[in-house]
């Protein structure tokens, strides 16, 4: 074969093997609508779990008089267990990853993201005054913000 000829094939094998920027462009928006409904699903749980952990904490503090950081915690324990596993089957569709190697990792994003919920609700009701319940409504949105990232890469990342 003479150079032009293979030049001809190679030109051929380059133009149907190069990736259509249509197709690129369909995987980037199903990519971007399965994040969508990822987050919407993690609102959705992590509602739920802020409606339980609000109600654990309004109880402790309300009712029997518990210190607000002591309600916090509890609170944030109580939604613990209930989150692993709404975010491992359904809101990552991890369910066939390690279950104990998941645990650890869960844990590890929960701690990270419970503390830095929790020294910004000490930043809010003793550096600012905030009212203790308005710094723990607050508080879920931190809380929340981190354990998602958290959770997306590195407990359930695909």
């Amino acid at each position: 074969m003479d150079r032009s000829t293979l030049e001809l094939i190679s030109l051929k094998y380059r133009k149907n093997n190069e990736i259509n920027p249509y197709i690129c462009h369909s995987k980037r928006i199903i990519n971007s609508m399965k994040e969508s409904v990822r987050i919407l699903r993690f609102a959705m749980v992590g509602s739920a779990n802020a409606l339980n952990t609000t109600l654990v904490i309004w109880i402790l503090m309300d009712i029997l008089d518990c210190n607000y950081l002591w309600s916090n915690m509890a609170g944030y324990v109580a939604a613990l267990v209930n989150n692993f596993f709404w975010s491992k089957y359904w809101v990552f569709s991890s369910g066939k990853g390690n279950f104990w190697k998941e645990i650890p990792l869960f844990l590890i994003a929960f701690g990270c993201a419970y503390a830095t919920q929790f020294i910004f609700l000490l930043l809010m009701v003793e550096v600012i005054d905030l009212n203790e319940y308005l710094g723990q409504f607050l508080g879920l949105f931190v809380y929340g913000a981190v354990n998602f990232m958290m959770n997306k890469r590195l407990t359930f990342k695909s």
